[in-house]
């Protein structure tokens, strides 16, 4: 099953909703700030992913402005981004996407085609 996790509030998030409903691709829907990854899961989001650690990071977000992270993240060691990408949903890219073997994290209809149309 492909966990969707997202925040019900984002523009970007429920257009990935839509997406996923209209391609009847199943998911289970898990709202990011009540149920946000923990510091193991995004550990192995991470590893899975082959993305930087900074593309984890909403950093068009409030949270990532107020808290001044464009400059810690370039710095910080990746076992401190974890422990801070783990601390509030927010500061976390949405949707992530990821079937277990897999990770999508924003949302581009041609990138969902790629990974979640079989």
């Amino acid at each position: 099953m492909i966990k969707f996790y997202c925040y019900p509030k984002c523009s970007t998030c429920q257009k990935a909703k839509k997406w996923l409903d209209d391609n009847k691709v199943k998911y289970e829907e898990i709202h990011i700030v009540e149920n946000n990854p923990t510091k193991n899961d995004l550990a192995e989001y991470f590893k899975m992913s082959g993305f930087p650690i900074n593309k984890f990071f909403n950093t068009s977000g409030i949270k990532y402005r107020e808290m001044g992270l464009s400059s810690k993240v370039k710095s910080a060691s990746e076992d401190d981004l974890l422990e801070l990408l783990s601390s509030d949903g927010m500061l976390v890219k949405r949707p992530l996407i990821t079937d277990g073997k897999k990770i999508t994290l924003g949302f581009k209809p041609e990138v969902f085609e790629k990974n979640w149309l079989n």
